[in-house]
């Protein structure tokens, strides 16, 4: 394993509650979907232990727990396809599209798989 994805591991655990469960879970989708995707924790400071994020020939999302959300950022969601609507954050951005997701709330498993897959293409025909 990366040293960046141990930083991960211990951002996840860092957590502790359902967000580090829903980080979790949205980063085995995403290593299901896109096998060689390299995660990093990016942007870290004193008052921020830093932000997961995942990347493949471009950024495809970060992942940002707040309080009552985890917040998937898609760096260019608004050129995905989104058949099943799952963005419903940042949805004015020209680039940018987010899905926020909360506690106990359920993840349409296929279709997050199929946007981050959709995000590498994305990312590959630049």
């Amino acid at each position: 394993m990366s040293n960046a994805s141990e930083e991960v591991d211990r951002r996840i655990e860092e957590l502790g509650d359902w967000r580090g469960e829903t980080l979790a879970r949205v980063r085995e989708l995403i290593k299901a979907a896109v096998p060689d995707v390299v995660e990093e924790l990016k942007w870290k400071k004193a008052t921020n232990p830093g932000v997961p994020t995942w990347s493949c020939d471009g950024l495809i999302c970060t992942g940002e727990p707040y309080q009552k959300v985890v917040k998937l950022t898609f760096a260019k969601g608004a050129a995905l396809e989104d058949p099943a609507g799952l963005f419903n954050s940042s949805l004015d951005g020209k680039v940018r599209r987010a899905i926020d997701i909360r506690q106990d709330e359920a993840i349409d498993e296929d279709a997050l798989q199929e946007l981050f897959r959709a995000a590498v293409a994305v990312n590959r025909s630049k």
